[in-house]
């Protein structure tokens, strides 16, 4: 069985079944209290949450909805994104590949849930589909051929983007532009990636009201997973529960002709295979 893990009041969650109708078995009481009922205790637990996860009874969980999720990574030490990621979105953006990770910080405050809200706090808000990393066992000079061993799980994300904030100086402020309260939802859940042999080619994109805006395949990715991880590693010290966005593929609001914002009343739906989706209103 695959390890999906989430955060239901406060509480880690195993989530157990089909992902179209999710059951839960709390983690703590499965464990009988040896794994922590905290979230963020979690991820540097992952190989056992796995052998536990295999020994699981789906049909004893308890069903339960994605809307009474909370964000499944709570409060990371850190939080990082990757910009400009993707070979057609940097074309879109009419910027060069660069040579090596755009990496910017983002904030713990901007975490959302996989359905909260997002408030439009301006009429240039942008949406960016996101694949998520979540670290589970830290480090430093993390060798790229046993990165995928240091990563816990996989998150869908929204990089919610206020475009005038973030090119309101120069140089740009991304971090701040894309770190509003709520600007960062994830979820629904961390998936467990390692028996998936698609897991550096999946399908990610985004709907906005039904109608497709981003439609691709994270290996348009320009650096992928495995190189984040090694390269982050060489200068700063990760851990477990940390969380990295790894950069949007093509069809960003922004990057249109003309430019196409989020508004209130907009609802965002986000997907990523083999993980799941998040639906997120804007208010």
């Amino acid at each position: 069985m695959t390890l999906r893990l989430a955060n239901l009041k406060g509480r880690a969650q195993f989530i157990v079944g089909d992902i179209a109708s999710p059951r839960a078995i709390d983690v703590a009481t499965a464990s009988n209290n040896s794994l922590s009922a905290d979230p963020m205790l979690c991820f540097a637990h992952w190989d056992s949450l796995k052998k536990l996860a295999a020994t699981l009874d789906a049909s004893s969980g308890t069903p339960v909805a994605i809307a009474d999720l909370s964000c499944p990574v709570p409060q990371p030490r850190q939080m990082f994104a990757v910009g400009l990621n993707y070979r057609q979105h940097a074309a879109e953006m009419g910027s060069p590949l660069p040579p090596l990770p755009l990496v910017f910080a983002k904030f713990q405050s901007s975490l959302n849930s996989p359905t909260g809200n997002i408030e439009i706090l301006s009429d240039t808000v942008d949406y960016e589909s996101e694949l998520v990393i979540i670290v589970g066992k830290g480090g430093r000079y993390i060798n790229e051929d046993t990165a995928w061993d240091h990563v816990a799980g996989l998150c869908v994300g929204q990089d919610v983007s206020d475009r005038g904030l973030q090119y309101m100086g120069s140089p740009p402020q991304f971090s701040l532009g894309k770190s509003r309260v709520g600007y960062s939802p994830i979820g629904p859940w961390v998936t467990d990636m390692s028996n998936n042999n698609k897991r550096d080619d999946l399908k990610l994109g985004c709907t906005v009201n039904g109608e497709q805006r981003q439609d691709t395949q994270t290996s348009d990715m320009i650096f992928g997973i495995a190189h984040i991880v090694a390269y982050m590693s060489t200068i700063v010290e990760l851990f477990p529960g940390d969380v990295i966005y790894t950069g949007s593929p093509f069809g960003v609001g922004h990057g249109r002709k003309p430019q196409l914002y989020l508004k209130p009343g907009d609802v965002v739906e986000t997907t990523l295979e083999g993980v799941g989706t998040i639906t997120n209103r804007c208010i």
